[in-house]
C-alpha cells in the first residue's frame, strides 16, 4: 500500500504582484496584507512499489538553515532528495514548480532540486509559459530544468506507466493535468488547482483567479463525486486543514473525511 505524506510549507499571503510572503497568524495579521489570498502550500510525496513520487514541488524558499524547506520536509518523511523518481506537475504557475531548484549561499548558481528523477509535463502548458506575459510563470527555472534533460513532456491524456494516468482538464489554466495513482487497492487523486482544498468542494463559487472559472467550478463538482463514488484518496495541494482525505457525497451534499 501507497504512503503519502504532505509537505506542509506554511500559509502565505498574495496579492497582484503575485509575490508569495509568509503568513503566520501568531504573529501577523490579516488587516497588513490589503487585497490578498491567503494560500497554505503542500507538495505531497509518494511511495509506492515502484516509485518514490514527487506531486508539484511547492515555492521553493529555504528555511533558517539555509536549507530548501523542500528537500528538508522530504527528510523529515525518511528520504532522501535524490530518492525521487518521478516529479508530477500539474501546470506551471510558480507557487507549484518553486522547489524544482535550489539555491544557498554555499552555491553561486541555482541548481536542480531532484538530479535522479523524470519531470513529467504536460508541452502545451510549457509552450504557453514561455510565450505568455504572465507573472505566474517563472521561466528561470524552467530553463535551468530544461537544460538537465530530465524532462518528459505529454501531450492530452494517458498513461504514465500501468499504474499512473494523466489527463488535462483546463479550467485553471489552460492546459492543467491532474493525475490518477493506483497502488494495489488504493486510488489517489491529485487535482492541482482543480481541486485546491475541501472548502472549494463543500461550496459552490467562480474563482475569479481561474483561467475559466464556470469550467473550474464545474470540474470540481465532476472529480469531487468520481472520488466519492469510487472511494479515491485525494490530496489537496492548498488544503488548511485534511490534506489527505476522501470525499462523501450523499446525492446533495459533500463532506471530508
Amino acid at each position: 500500500m501507497a504512503k503519502i505524506f504532505a509537505l506542509n510549507e506554511g500559509c502565505f499571503s498574495v496579492d497582484a504582484s503575485k509575490k508569495f510572503i509568509p503568513f503566520n497568524a501568531d504573529i501577523h495579521h490579516s488587516k497588513d496584507r490589503p487585497a490578498s489570498l491567503f494560500i497554505h502550500v503542500q507538495p505531497f510525496l509518494i511511495e509506492t512499489q515502484q516509485d518514490l513520487i514527487l506531486i508539484d514541488a511547492g515555492l521553493g524558499f529555504n528555511n533558517e538553515m539555509d536549507t530548501l524547506i523542500l528537500h528538508n520536509n522530504i527528510r523529515k518523511a525518511g528520504f532522501e532528495p535524490e530518492d525521487v523518481s518521478l516529479v508530477l506537475l500539474s501546470h506551471l504557475h510558480f507557487d507549484h514548480i518553486g522547489g524544482l531548484i535550489f539555491k544557498t549561499s554555499s552555491f553561486g548558481d541555482s541548481r536542480l532540486s531532484f538530479t535522479h528523477a523524470d519531470y513529467i509535463i504536460q508541452e502545451n502548458e510549457w509552450n504557453v509559459a514561455y510565450t505568455q506575459a504572465s507573472k505566474s510563470y517563472n521561466t528561470t527555472i524552467l530553463d535551468i530544468l530544461h537544460r538537465s534533460g530530465n524532462i518528459r513532456f505529454v501531450n492530452g491524456n494517458g498513461n504514465l506507466t500501468d499504474d499512473i494516468s494523466f489527463n488535462i482538464t483546463g479550467g485553471h489554466c489552460e492546459w492543467h493535468q491532474v493525475f490518477l495513482i493506483k497502488d494495489g487497492d488504493e486510488q489517489i487523486f491529485f487535482g492541482g488547482d482543480i481541486l485546491p482544498e475541501p472548502e472549494q468542494i463543500l461550496r459552490r463559487f467562480l474563482a475569479k483567479y481561474d483561467f475559466d472559472p464556470k469550467k473550474a467550478m464545474l470540474l470540481r463538482e465532476e472529480y469531487a463525486k468520481k472520488a466519492a463514488d469510487e472511494g479515491w484518496t485525494c490530496l489537496f495541494y492548498h488544503a488548511k486543514d485534511k490534506p489527505i482525505s476522501k470525499i462523501g457525497f450523499d446525492g446533495n451534499h459533500f463532506n471530508i473525511y
